[in-house]
């Protein structure tokens, strides 16, 4: 199982144009539905900071492939202040109520 988790920080007055390249992401992927497939992404309350954790049963991770991915990819660099971090991570534990 692959995780990955990614942290940066956009320039104030483009944070919410951030967030709507997200949600395009997801839209995206909730039409495909990737089997194996789980993604997440917080933007923290300072209001800048954006996490996002990818969890894949397989190396193959989706995004990429995907069109919205793409777009948001193409000027984050320029959104952001503090550049993409990405790291693989392992699981140390988790809840989940039964």
């Amino acid at each position: 199982m692959r995780r990955t988790v990614v942290r940066y920080k956009v320039k104030p007055e483009r944070a919410e144009e951030n967030a709507e390249f997200v949600r395009a992401v997801y839209a995206e992927l909730q039409e495909l539905q990737p089997p194996g497939f789980r993604y997440s992404t917080f933007q923290l309350e300072d209001g800048v900071s954006f996490v996002h954790v990818a969890i894949s049963e397989s190396d193959q991770v989706p995004l990429p492939a995907l069109e919205s991915f793409k777009r948001f990819q193409e000027g984050l660099k320029e959104r952001c202040d503090e550049a993409p971090l990405a790291a693989r991570a392992e699981l140390v534990g988790s809840y989940e109520p039964g």
